[in-house]
């Protein structure tokens, strides 16, 4: 087994820990440790919230869930020989649930903390929790569902400087103030009380918690980027911004849909990850590399059949036409699944769950008929306990009357 080059104890809450994480990114946050190019080291993390959710049938913890403090991210780690305009190759070797935290879980933020991708239609807090058996995952709170695992690192990054970190600071900001009063908000912007800095410490830490980047979205350096496909054998090329490279990881994910669109979104656990580290050296401008680029994993799991959903670009609730408006296409296909997969018994919360947590395919199919854009949500039929096509005699009801997680 590889060396463990950041270990955590989930008995402990992250703030406890020897080695400490961040929730910021900052470029001046120490590296943790340095490797050689060619280094093989393990990586554990907490999941996402640093274990604020518990594995029980209330989502009072979803409702109340603190998201200042997230992601709790394990590093950054340097690479010898790194500089800025490198790229930093980061081989996925292997990834896992942590021992003896063989679970994970799915939730529906409150709209008024932080929604999701539907959160017009379900503006509020509900949980469900998954049990994973070898390669397979089920849920008490979700009946007649059961898939494989393409296990990923939602999370993974390197340092940005002090230049890219300030101009992401004013775009968005500027972003913000167009409508800053907006539930939920339209961006993320620092928040020094609830940040974590790493082995930061005194007045250097309080300084940079003022300006780091809270972990929510993807940037130029990767980061919260979701792809689903960054499992088992991926090969990840990062764009270099610091000396060493600064890269960290987080935000565990099971299994997790295209876009994962339930937001706290994926089936989300704390775990541990495998990985090698490279260089090429002066591979941004060799490659025109802006942002990262990968090559998936080769042990994704295979379906043969699958039950495609369309969208378009054009509002469930007023009928206006937008212009090739992909956000609003993705929407009405995810949509439409839901719709689809209550004919069986789901609640619409469980069926808008499946769809963020199975290994479902999303695309854009058509992005130049003007106006309207064409989304496609696929989702595996094999996951499913039941036969979901569509047949002469119409759908039956097929689940028992089974609840998420609600609040009280």
């Amino acid at each position: 087994m590889p060396k463990t080059a950041f270990k955590i104890d989930l008995n402990k809450a992250p703030e406890e820990q020897d080695i400490k994480t961040h929730n910021r990114w900052h470029p001046d946050i120490p590296m943790v440790e340095t490797f050689k190019p060619g280094d093989v080291f393990r990586v554990e993390c907490y999941d996402w919230t640093g274990g604020q959710i518990g594995n029980n049938d209330s989502a009072n913890d979803i409702r109340d869930v603190d998201l200042t403090r997230v992601h709790y991210l394990s590093g950054p780690f340097g690479v010898e020989g790194a500089e800025p305009g490198d790229l930093l190759v980061v081989d996925i070797l292997d990834i896992g649930a942590l021992q003896g935290s063989e679970w994970g879980f799915n939730g529906l933020f409150a709209k008024e903390n932080g929604g999701g991708f539907l959160t017009e239609h379900y503006p509020n807090a509900v949980k469900s929790c998954w049990d994973f058996e070898g390669i397979y995952t089920t849920s008490r709170h979700i009946p007649g569902v059961r898939y494989p695992g393409l296990v990923h690192p939602g999370l993974i990054g390197c340092l940005p400087d002090h230049k890219l970190l300030a101009e992401a600071n004013r775009r968005e900001a500027a972003l913000i103030a167009t409508d800053p009063n907006r539930v939920p908000p339209l961006a993320a912007p620092p928040y020094a009380p609830t940040a974590l800095m790493g082995q930061m410490k005194g007045a250097a830490a309080e300084a940079a918690a003022g300006e780091g980047w809270r972990t929510v979205p993807p940037r130029e350096h990767g980061g919260n980027c979701d792809i689903k496909n960054l499992s088992r054998g991926s090969k990840v090329y990062f764009p270099v911004y610091v000396k060493g490279g600064g890269l960290s990881m987080g935000d565990i994910h099971w299994s997790q849909g295209d876009g994962e669109i339930t937001f706290c979104g994926a089936i989300e656990m704390a775990g541990w990850i495998d990985i090698k580290v490279d260089i090429i050296k002066g591979g941004m401008a060799k490659y025109a590399i802006t942002n990262p680029i990968f090559k998936p994993s080769p042990v994704d799991p295979h379906f043969d059949d699958y039950l495609i959903f369309e969208g378009i670009s054009v509002d469930e609730h007023t009928g206006e036409q937008y212009y090739l408006d992909a956000h609003v296409a993705y929407r009405r296909a995810c949509l439409n699944a839901i719709e689809y997969l209550k004919k069986f018994g789901y609640s619409g919360e469980q069926a808008y769950m499946i769809l963020g947590t199975a290994p479902v395919e999303g695309r854009i199919a058509g992005i130049v008929d003007i106006p309207n854009v064409c989304a496609t949500l696929a989702i595996p039929t094999a996951i499913f306990d039941f036969d979901i096509r569509p047949n002469a005699d119409g759908p039956r009801k097929m689940v028992p009357d089974v609840a998420v997680a609600t609040t009280s």
